[in-house]
């Protein structure tokens, strides 16, 4: 019998001029859909809950679509988390006033890393999501952190500053592997485990679904707490009721109600 809190299974929307968008690697993106449907339909599949990503916000400087957040919100009963171009308390009020349960920041947190303690002071541990987009580097054989959406690399190491992010009262990390986003081939599952045996926070996996057994690794040998994916569900690849089902055969605990 599977042990421990339920595993989550986490449908991503990356929005882009108010359309869901995904590529390969950060780049290279194609039209998903509308996100308000999209949501919508995740919700009723049996997601565990829903991230929601401008990702552009952070790079064009502005804003969150606040409308779009309230109109995927009013569609959804599953806990929903929104990033992109949060700045400081203002945004992140704005955002739960829309609907979001949860902020993901991350560009703001590497410039400003006291934004992740205001938040957690403010509004409390679990409403601080801090996302870390990282890339490894073969040449020095380190994993290294990235600004605004993979465009700018900063000279922070992910596991010093995962570690940095919960010392200061972020409640959850979601860790985007850049080299393994949209390929496919499976998560970074080496890297995860490292932060998952580092850490006392909640790991979220990104980047690199393409089959049914990689969630099952990212569970077993990332030491997950949650798996996030996009295009494999968008698309209609993986279903997210047969992905529970699934995993729950493989002895991993998982949230089943409301599959049929």
């Amino acid at each position: 019998m599977a042990k421990g809190l339920a595993k989550r299974i986490i449908p991503c929307l990356d929005v882009k001029d108010g359309q869901t968008v995904k590529g390969t690697n950060f780049v290279n993106l194609r039209d998903a859909g509308d996100p308000v449907s999209l949501g919508k339909a995740y919700s009723d599949a049996g997601a565990d809950e829903l991230v929601f990503l401008d990702i552009t916000a952070s790079n064009e400087g502005r804003k969150t679509f606040t409308d779009v957040v309230t109109r995927v919100a009013e569609e959804i009963n599953i806990p929903f988390t929104v990033g992109g171009g949060i700045n400081d308390l203002a945004d992140v009020e704005r955002l739960l006033y829309a609907g979001a349960d949860k902020v993901s920041i991350n560009s703001a947190a590497l410039r400003n890393p006291e934004l992740i303690d205001s938040i957690a002071l403010r509004f409390g541990s679990q409403v601080c999501v801090c996302a870390i987009d990282a890339k490894y580097e073969s040449d020095t054989n380190e994993w290294i952190c990235y600004l605004n959406g993979g465009r700018i690399p900063t000279n922070r190491n992910l596991f010093d500053w995962a570690s940095e992010v919960a010392s200061r009262g972020a409640g959850e990390i979601l860790f985007t592997s850049m080299n393994h986003d949209g390929v496919k081939n499976g998560y970074a599952n080496d890297a995860l485990a490292k932060l998952a045996d580092m850490l006392n926070i909640p790991i979220i996996a990104s980047g690199g679904a393409g089959k049914l057994e990689h969630f099952k690794d990212v569970f077993t040998l990332g030491k997950a707490d949650a798996a996030l994916a996009a295009s494999v569900f968008h698309f209609g690849e993986i279903k997210i009721p047969e992905l529970k089902k699934y995993l729950f055969n493989e002895g991993i605990n998982v949230r089943l109600q409301g599959i049929h």
